[in-house]
């Protein structure tokens, strides 16, 4: 366990900018039940970094935990200070004839920048986690990675279909794909040929696409 310790960090880095909506020891303990399941799924064979490959398993976690409790609470003091903060604008339009600024509206309402700015962030997050982006249905929420895209379905489904397959595949594909190698470079690596990296890497991509 004490081991698993020293990825800590790693496990607070991808759960900080959620903690703000949601509670940081719930998130905290996704991430550990992530990196323990990435612990005993390692192979030091594998030609990647542990903490590389814990992130997947780490954001999986995270991202289940999102998915499953993904409803935000916004506070009574913050729903009465979006109120405010709608009147306000809706008074300062008519005098000023365009919208107020957050400086602005402070000033109005005698309310600190920074309390004005956190509940209209908070409101807008609420709305906006189903909010449809366009037409293929596509919202917010699946969004919430878009910066980190191995937290992505499809990437968590590809990863666990790589590590599915044998080893000597699984080495190649990482190598390729993971370590970001070159079929020369992952010829070395594997102690192939070039052409016997790009048959092979076909060949498995293919029965990836299979597979998913």
């Amino acid at each position: 366990m004490e081991d698993l310790l020293a990825y800590e960090n790693l496990v607070y880095s991808i759960i900080g900018k959620y903690s703000r909506y949601f509670d940081q020891d719930d998130l905290y303990q996704a991430g550990m039940l992530g990196l323990i399941q990435a612990y005993h799924h390692f192979d030091s064979s594998f030609s990647i970094k542990f903490s590389t490959y814990a992130y997947y398993y780490i954001c999986g976690e995270v991202n289940k935990y999102i998915r499953e409790n993904h409803v935000i609470h916004v506070g009574k003091d913050v729903i009465q200070l979006n109120r405010s903060i709608e009147k306000a604008k809706d008074v300062m339009r008519q005098r000023l004839g365009r919208d107020p600024t957050i400086t602005e509206i402070s000033l109005f309402l005698e309310i600190d920048e920074e309390k004005i700015h956190e509940a209209i962030l908070a409101n807008q997050e609420v709305q906006s986690l189903d909010y449809v982006m366009n037409d293929e249905g596509y919202d917010l929420y699946h969004s919430i990675q878009s910066e980190e895209k191995e937290m992505s379905c499809d990437i968590l489904d590809l990863r666990s279909q790589i590590f599915k397959l044998p080893k000597e595949e699984r080495n190649l594909i990482l190598a390729r794909y993971y370590s970001e190698l070159t079929q020369m470079e992952t010829s070395k690596e594997l102690g192939i040929s070039q052409v016997q990296v790009s048959r092979k890497e076909n060949k498995i991509l293919e029965k990836l696409k299979q597979n998913l």
